[in-house]
């Protein structure tokens, strides 16, 4: 009986939770990154950038000069201390910022000066190397690097590069279609539901059919790998939010193919691997789905819907971002 009672309290402990916190704006909300336990980043529209350093009970509303009116949908942290913002839209509203002292100053990187781009996300291999990656110009893709803190940003050569679709490009939901690991490794999801990826730092490049559905308003919104060879993508129709159906998709050898997996409860805007743990989660505006079996089989997290997910690098503790600056931690 004992025995019982024990494996039913350990199971009920590691199920997973949302405690909604109190982020104090009520600006919509897009990005996030989580550092550790105690200290996130969020981002989003109306120039806002937060930050707690204390797990939550307490956020800090940073300004960056002149920003006021982006909408910041990507924020990646590379310490506690340093974090890049990605602001999204056409010309020059695509800026990449970037602070060294917990969001006390702020350099503007990067400003986007041909009016065909549109940068959706960036993501960092280290905290000097680093991609982003922008709409689709004149039937070729736009991506640029970094290789000294985002000091220079150089765009990799279209050569390099698969020619893309009509109109390619990603959706700019939640700083998430990029995803790297390693030094080298990078994958690029697409609104077209194909995926990018590059091998050896974003020198060269092949492309794949992930088959997700695809509209004007659906396709990939989210990817995100465990290590190298094994990755899951999410997405759907945003027009749609509880649709289910064809919306997520996993490879096992590193994104050269990938099977369509059903099961999520809906569109889904964000999906990140969870550390200590073999899990995956999902996140979009109408709920929360877990996977404990590389995304073969789902189950709903009971919660509030969020746009953006990032579980910290250590412990058990996630953090999602949503509408009217909704903030949740997420423990498992």
């Amino acid at each position: 009986m004992r025995r019982g009672i024990w494996l039913i309290a350990t199971l009920l402990a590691a199920a997973p939770g949302w405690t909604v916190l109190i982020s104090g704006v009520t600006a919509r909300l897009r990005g996030v990154s989580a550092v550790n336990e105690r200290v996130a980043w969020a981002t989003g529209a109306e120039g806002t950038v937060l930050r707690t350093g204390d797990g939550g009970l307490t956020w800090t509303k940073l300004a960056i000069p002149g920003a006021k009116e982006l909408d910041f949908r990507d924020v990646d942290a590379v310490d506690e201390r340093t974090a890049y913002a990605l602001s999204i839209g056409p010309g020059e509203a695509s800026r990449i910022y970037k602070t060294a002292d917990a969001g006390r100053t702020w350099e503007c990187q990067f400003t986007n000066r041909d009016p065909k781009a549109f940068y959706d996300a960036m993501a960092f291999w280290s905290p000097m190397r680093g991609v982003v990656f922008s709409d689709s110009v004149d039937g070729k893709f736009v991506l640029l690097v970094t290789e000294d803190g985002g000091r220079h940003w150089e765009r990799v050569g279209s050569e390099r590069l698969p020619a893309a679709l009509p109109g390619e490009g990603a959706f700019a939901a939640s700083g998430t279609n990029v995803a790297v690991y390693g030094l080298k490794h990078v994958w690029i999801g697409t609104g077209a539901g194909r995926v990018l990826r590059s091998s050896d730092g974003g020198r060269t490049w092949a492309v794949t059919n992930t088959g997700l559905e695809t509209l004007e308003s659906a396709g990939i919104f989210s990817i995100a790998f465990r290590d190298e060879r094994h990755g899951i993508v999410v997405g759907g129709d945003y027009k749609r939010e509880d649709a289910m159906g064809r919306n997520a998709a996993v490879t096992d050898d590193g994104g050269r193919n990938w099977k369509v997996v059903e099961g999520l409860g809906g569109f889904r805007s964000a999906v990140a691997w969870l550390a200590k743990s073999d899990a995956v989660v999902a996140v979009g505006p109408s709920g929360t789905d877990i996977s404990r079996d590389w995304g073969k089989s789902w189950i709903a997290v009971p919660g509030p819907g969020f746009h953006a997910f990032s579980a910290a690098r250590g412990g058990r503790v996630g953090w999602g971002v949503g509408e009217s600056g909704r903030v949740g931690r997420l423990t498992w």
